[in-house]
């Protein structure tokens, strides 16, 4: 006959839902965002077109950031 029962411990891990390797997993793609993100973000801003160049002045004022 097989004990299917678990410990407090492995009872509270599996209900909390992760380690710190699930925690890594989603820290890591997060920051890669963020970096792709500001990148775009600041890179347009300086782009020579002045369309694009215009978008990106439009959005930084549209949320309350300096620019000039």
């Amino acid at each position: 006959m097989t004990n299917f029962s678990k410990t407090a411990a492995q009872a509270t891990s599996i209900a909390v839902g992760g380690t710190e390797t699930d925690a890594a997993a989603r820290i890591v793609p997060a920051l890669f965002a963020i970096a792709f993100g500001l990148v775009l973000f600041v890179g347009t801003g300086f782009a020579a077109p002045s369309l694009i160049h215009n978008a990106t002045h439009d959005t930084r004022h549209s949320l309350g950031l300096p620019c000039h």
